[in-house]
């Protein structure tokens, strides 16, 4: 079964819905799926935990809710010790739905157990206190399975458009559960909507096993296997200096939030408990989560992605203690008794609004919507900058061990305050010793809450150092950066001391990420930079100049720096100037100055001067072009790129073609790129067949974006011409990168083969910004790429029958062994291929990491590099793929590949001719040894095979075929060969010339 259907999506207003929701085709109905589960889970999840609250409410009071916490931590670490070990001993889709059906039984359990009424109502008393604990069982599994069923079902790219809108299922199940408990309160009562709650969440463990079913190369058959780098030595060397000073805060960040959760919760509860009986309290709690739901949608769908690119992650992460700090500072101080006096002067309030009550009230609902709306976004990017050696298992530590253990830290710390106020007044009435108590724990709330808004603070000064580090080393994302914290990363990298490197990869990174205003961070540090940086961000502000940063330029050119920055200083000022007065840079005419400023000078004038100052600037750079100094040359003909009109310097274009200098040649290439020169286009073409210019007319050509595409296709598309030079016109199209550009080498991805195949595919991966991967996925889908992978899969089919029924054991000889030894080698580049199609669905670095372990020769690498794609891909034909890349005979592994491939036996010359009709998929080598074995044997060929042949492109497969008609039919041979004398290949000719001496003389 395939992951997604082939089929499009039928009806228009799917296809919108689907586009409005940025969601492709194929991920629609998984996602979709997902949803339903996401949410029935959740409903029934907010069901269970408002009616427990109540009961327990009810039961036991808030006091003992620190003695839950405790016991939580205990549970909640065990079980996720307990979800790894499952995930070790059992199938991945069995785990999933048997902890789905799991958190529903005890809950069918527990209600019968509420009824019994023996040892003094103990058992009922003591199933409340389980079904309390277990709620946050439930919420941890439901946690633990959604991510992982999520994590199969999407790959990394898909994951990122999915996952929040599986992940809001949990604000509708809000919405829906809370308005809808009161009405189950009143069919049902209390105690039976615990049976509803199970009930919903076993149709939510029915949609996971239909999702399990349904899309079953998502899961794994064989049990969860662990495997990690060995990269301890950059382990160890990493975790000190800016990632230890991060990870401190980032562990800080997320206990103080744990722990202020709890805390806040503790106290909403025993007020409500307080003031409210066990059945308001359930219905109060239905509402405030619906009304809270609400605002959660609105929040999520509308404003917090907005507010988080706009304030930046930073001061997302601080607005919830910030929040908190406020309303716990506004309830400490009396404001809000004193603005609850003041309405009740106007409107009568009932005595239960107290200025404690709506201030716990309101700490609870700001945090309940900022934490899972502003919170829950920047969670993940809080952990991007860790080096990804370790990234998942500080992740684990602080989510899986340090929030569990702050559970049980706060139960302890809740139990032994209010042990110590009942040791300090023993005689105090317990109203008053619970009114103290609370105005205790908001006070801890308001300490904590600055603590916390000073650990997000403390994170982001540690955040930008580690983000630099990551720039220079090539593993910063540029969906995942925080503009204004790089930003000041790299003022910071720029003016602390290090290497020149690190700062140039900064600079080149910034301009990458920010093109349009690179200058904001660049200009004023311009002064203070080295000469190479110096010209570095010159060049880079250039591409977009703003006269914002005029002054700091200027600055720049009133320290005198060297000729080079200086010309692109003046640049800079000129073509941002609204009016140039020309007569301020003429004297830069002169012979005298360097040519590196009297160039740009001269283009300038070219470009904005009078016809008069015009023909003075085209003197100047007439008797730099034929001047002997080759400095002059080169300058004169850069600055000729730079002016609008070259008017009567046209004319030194065919003779600086012809230059002896080299540097001279290829800034000619760079300017006819520049200014557009059409008549000398072919120039840029010819450039990539030499060595010495190729890069230079490359970059010429990429200048051109898509008025070269033409070009570069026509070049690249020609099977005669040469392999390097088809490879740098593919390259081109790569580094073009427009959407035609792109659309172009996906129309080719899918119509060619073999090494121009693998060339496209290795250009696509290296766009920048997983621009190629984005955009084979948009034009093709999963589904296209899946095809591919299965086209491959199936000539390999082919392959493997050729290797059966050409054994060694049915004919022999060196043409046969030549031939199975080619066979052999276009099974390696056939895998290659797949694993380069596999890195446009799945993360780079899983893909990399099994093939390389494949390429061992050890049992045990080929085994961990299994492992690794069994719980890394899904498609369609997994269970085959893995099977041929384990150790198994030929036979075997053909017999994986029969549904694809159905074996048919056939002799020895038929196989052949059977290869030679795919003559389009097999590679040139092998095509030749088919040819040379059919003349060892003695094994008659299809004439129109032999024909076709005759015309390929290689000229070694033209000697074989010419070979093998010489001795098959010397007559046809004699009638082709006059037709072959002038053969592009020399080889080739010689043969030619040689076979009709030999023929004539039979003859």
């Amino acid at each position: 079964m395939k992951l997604q259907p082939r089929a499009p999506v039928q009806g228009v207003w799917v296809r919108k819905i689907l586009q409005w929701v940025n969601l492709r085709p194929e991920e629609g109905e998984r996602t979709f799926l997902m949803f339903v589960f996401y949410t029935v889970t959740s409903i029934g999840l907010l069901w269970f935990e408002h009616s427990t609250v109540a009961l327990f409410l009810d039961k036991y009071s808030a006091s003992w809710l620190p003695v839950i916490y405790i016991a939580s931590a205990l549970m909640c670490s065990g079980l996720g010790v307990l979800y790894s070990w499952l995930q070790s001993i059992l199938p991945m889709r069995i785990v999933l739905v048997a902890i789905a059906l799991s958190t529903a039984f005890p809950l069918v359990i527990c209600r019968l157990a509420l009824n019994i009424d023996y040892f003094d109502g103990l058992i009922a008393l003591g199933t409340v206190f389980l079904l309390r604990l277990w709620m946050d069982a439930v919420e941890v599994l439901n946690d633990l399975n959604s991510q992982v069923a999520a994590n199969q079902l999407f790959n990394i790219r898909e994951i990122k458009r999915a996952y929040p809108l599986i992940s809001s299922g949990l604000l509708v199940a809000d919405v829906i559960s809370g308005f809808s408990l009161p009405l189950l309160l009143f069919l049902v009562g209390l105690e039976n909507v615990i049976i509803v709650a199970a009930v919903m969440m076993l149709l939510a463990a029915g949609t996971l096993f239909y999702l399990a079913q349904r899309y079953q190369q998502a899961f794994p058959n064989s049990p969860m296997r662990q495997w990690e780098d060995e990269e301890d030595e950059f382990t160890v060397r990493r975790t000190s200096g800016p990632l230890r000073r991060y990870i401190i805060p980032l562990f800080a960040f997320f206990i103080l939030g744990e722990a202020l959760y709890l805390l806040i919760e503790f106290q909403y509860l025993g007020q409500l408990e307080e003031n409210l009986d066990a059945s308001d309290i359930a219905g109060f709690l239905g509402l405030f989560s619906g009304c809270v739901g609400l605002f959660e949608l609105v929040s999520q769908w509308f404003i917090s992605s907005r507010a988080i690119d706009r304030l930046g992650v930073f001061v997302a992460a601080m607005m919830l203690p910030a929040s908190l700090s406020i309303i716990g500072l506004m309830t400490l101080t009396g404001l809000l008794d004193f603005v609850i006096e003041l309405i009740r002067n106007v409107v009568a309030l009932p005595e239960l609004i107290t200025g404690l009550f709506i201030g716990l009230i309101l700490l609870r609902f700001v945090d309940e919507l900022l934490r899972y709306t502003l919170i829950a976004g920047i969670e993940p990017v809080l952990f991007q900058p860790l080096p990804e050696a370790i990234r998942n298992s500080i992740q684990t530590s602080v989510q899986g061990i340090a929030e569990p253990t702050t559970t049980g830290i706060t139960g302890i710390g809740i139990l032994a305050t209010i042990w110590l106020f009942h040791w300090t007044f023993p005689g105090q009435s317990e109203v008053i010793l619970q009114q103290w108590q609370s105005w205790v724990f908001i006070f801890a709330i308001v300490m904590f809450s600055l603590i916390w808004l000073l650990s997000a603070w403390l994170l982001r000064s540690s955040y930008v150092s580690l983000l630099v580090q990551s720039a220079e080393q090539g593993r910063l994302g540029f969906s995942d950066v925080d503009l204004r914290a790089f930003k000041r990363a790299v003022v910071e990298a720029l003016e602390q001391p290090g290497t020149e490197a690190d700062k140039r990869s900064c600079i080149q990174l910034l301009y990458q990420i920010d093109p349009t205003n690179v200058g904001e961070v660049l200009a004023p540090l311009l002064p203070r930079l080295s000469v190479a940086l110096q010209r570095q961000s010159l060049e880079a502000m250039l591409e977009n100049p703003n006269p914002a940063y005029l002054n700091d330029v200027q600055v720049l050119i009133d320290q005198k720096p060297p000729v080079e920055v200086l010309a692109l200083a003046l640049r800079y000022v000129w073509l941002t100037q609204p009016e140039l007065e020309v007569r301020a840079i003429k004297h830069y005419l002169h012979s005298a100055v360097d040519p590196t400023v009297r160039g740009t000078a001269a283009a300038l004038i070219l470009r904005r001067g009078t016809p008069t100052e015009k023909a003075e600037a085209t003197n100047t750079l007439r008797r730099m072009l034929i001047s002997k100094r080759e400095r002059e040359r080169v300058m004169a003909t850069r600055a000729l790129g730079e002016a609008d009109y070259l008017q009567a310097l046209r004319l030194y274009i065919p003779s600086l073609l012809q230059d002896e200098s080299l540097r001279v040649r290829c800034a000619l290439l760079e300017v006819i790129a520049a200014t557009r020169l059409e008549e000398y286009y072919p120039s840029l073409v010819r450039g990539l067949y030499y060595k010495s210019t190729r890069e230079a007319a490359r970059g010429a050509l990429v200048r051109l974006g898509d008025e070269a595409i033409p070009l570069l296709l026509e070049l690249a598309e020609d099977p005669h011409k040469p392999d390097l030079v088809r490879l740098q016109a593919w390259t081109a199209l790569g580094e073009v990168g427009s959407p035609e550009a792109l659309n172009q080498l996906v129309r080719q991805l899918m119509t060619s083969w073999d090494k121009t195949r693998r060339n496209i595919l290795r250009i696509l991966l290296k766009i920048p910004n997983e621009a190629g991967i984005e955009g084979v996925l948009d034009r093709l889908g999963r589904s296209g790429v899946e095809t591919l992978i299965e086209q491959e899969l199936l000539f390999l089919g082919q392959i493997y029958a050729a290797l059966i029924d050409l054994g060694a054991d049915k004919i022999s000889g060196r043409e046969a062994d030549l031939l199975r030894r080619a066979l052999q080698d276009t099974q390696s580049d056939l895998f290659e291929r797949c694993f380069l199609l596999m890195k446009f669905l799945y993360p780079v670095s899983a893909i990399q990491a099994a093939a390389f372990n494949l390429e061992s020769e050890s049992r045990t690498n080929i085994a961990l590099a299994i492992e690794i794609l069994d719980n890394t891909i899904d498609i369609p034909q997994k269970r085959a793929f893995l099977a041929i890349l384990d150790r198994r005979s030929t036979t075997e592994k053909l017999a994986s590949l029969e549904e694809l491939v159905p074996y048919q036996p056939m002799s020895p010359s038929d196989r052949l001719r059977r290869l030679i009709d795919l003559r389009h998929f097999v590679a040139d080598w092998p095509l030749a040894c088919c040819f040379h074995l059919a003349k060892a044997a003695h094994w008659s060929l299809t004439p129109e095979g032999t024909l076709v042949c005759l015309r390929h492109p290689i000229g070694f497969v033209r000697e074989a075929v010419l070979t093998y008609l010489k001795a098959a039919s010397p007559r046809a041979c004699m009638e082709l060969l006059p037709a072959l004398k002038a053969d592009s290949d020399r080889l080739v000719a010689a043969q030619v010339q040689q076979m009709i001496e030999e023929l004539g003389q039979v003859s």
